[in-house]
């Protein structure tokens, strides 16, 4: 039975690679533009998926309000652009205070949502953590919705257009760029402090054992809290980039942002922050060819699939993990039935009347 499905493992990649290939070798220009979109779209996962596997490192926790963290993040450079620009104010100090803003909204209500919906369960059934992780997620898109508009709004590109890029514009925009820049800057700073900083030393001594972090004289709970706002800034980043990268948003998008965010960090080993990194530019890379190549409909059902697969056959090892193998076996039991009820939404939207009844 093993050697069978390794038979029909190696058959399936060899014809998706013979195919793969063949069209790259068809034309290259398309298959650079295809990696590279992959490219920015994982860069965009990894601002994400830093504060989902950050938190979950920690205190063993699936933040699924993290998505809208992100949302808040990109509503409130969309507030803070448009008043400065009805002030005419110049366009460099607008993207700055646009960045800024978002990132302390977005870190206050990270720290906010932890205090009230996490740290009162803190000793509870994962379980019940969870509940309140989906449910603080329903309340803050509905919060955004009221406070704001359900329909999209647009979103002036705070980036411009940069002139000695020009050339390479047609394979790469100026806002595509800035993100994979802004992304690999803040992963070396995020780095750096994890590494040197007495709050990073405190975060992997959290990690690590927190009753024993504790006795020490750690402030367990500012470590968390802490964990939380680090997060949120990173999505509150991610939210602003692709803002001026799509162009619009709404109080919708964090979500399944937020749930490919989770997949990536899943991929890459949750708890990992290189994993976190590397799952994220492996999906967005990987989704960018599935639909350039293959079937564009399909490329929520394609990412839901990669988190269905991994959760059933190889919860406990998959080589993407930066340290070996990285044991995701704790999550069966809190997620399963979740994403199989996410492939099954996402599917009925991405496969229009597959589940409709005449």
């Amino acid at each position: 039975m093993r050697m069978l499905k390794i038979i029909l493992g190696v058959a399936v990649v060899g014809i998706l690679s013979f195919r793969g290939i063949r069209e790259i070798i068809a034309d290259p220009v398309y298959f650079l533009e295809l990696f590279l979109g992959g490219l920015t779209r994982g860069s965009i996962y990894a601002l994400i998926a830093l504060g989902y596997t950050m938190v979950y490192g920690i205190i063993a926790l699936i933040n699924f309000a993290h998505g809208e963290i992100y949302m808040i993040g990109a509503m409130t450079a969309l507030i803070v652009a448009s008043v400065l620009g009805l002030w005419g104010w110049n366009s460099i100090v607008i993207v700055i205070l646009a960045f800024v803003f978002a990132i302390i909204y977005s870190c206050a209500y990270g720290f906010t949502v932890e205090k009230i919906a996490y740290k009162p369960l803190r000793t509870a059934p994962r379980l019940s953590a969870l509940i309140s992780a989906i449910g603080m997620s329903l309340f803050l898109q509905n919060y955004v919705m009221l406070a704001q508009t359900p329909e999209y709004l647009p979103f002036e590109t705070l980036i411009p257009d940069f002139a000695f890029w020009e050339p390479f514009a047609h394979i790469m925009t100026s806002v595509e760029l800035t993100i994979i820049i802004t992304t690999v800057v803040v992963m070396i700073l995020l780095g750096l402090m994890i590494k040197f900083t007495k709050i990073g030393k405190a975060m992997r001594a959290t990690n690590q054992d927190k009753i024993m972090s504790a006795l020490v004289g750690i402030n367990v709970n500012k470590v968390i809290s802490t964990t939380f706002v680090v997060g949120s800034a990173t999505a509150a980043i991610g939210g602003v980039l692709i803002a001026c990268h799509v162009g619009q948003i709404n109080f919708y998008i964090g979500f399944l942002a937020g749930l490919k965010a989770f997949i990536a960090a899943v991929l890459g080993g949750i708890g990992s922050i290189p994993g976190a990194v590397l799952g994220s530019l492996v999906l967005g890379i990987s989704e960018s060819l599935f639909t350039g190549y293959f079937w564009s409909e399909y490329e929520d059902v394609f990412a839901f699939s990669i988190l269905v697969l991994i959760l059933i056959f190889r919860p406990s090892r998959h080589p993407l993990h930066p340290s070996g193998f990285g044991d995701i076996s704790p999550l069966i039991s809190q997620t399963g039935r979740i994403t199989l009820v996410g492939l099954l939404f996402i599917t009925r939207f991405s496969l229009p009347g597959l589940f409709t009844i005449p």
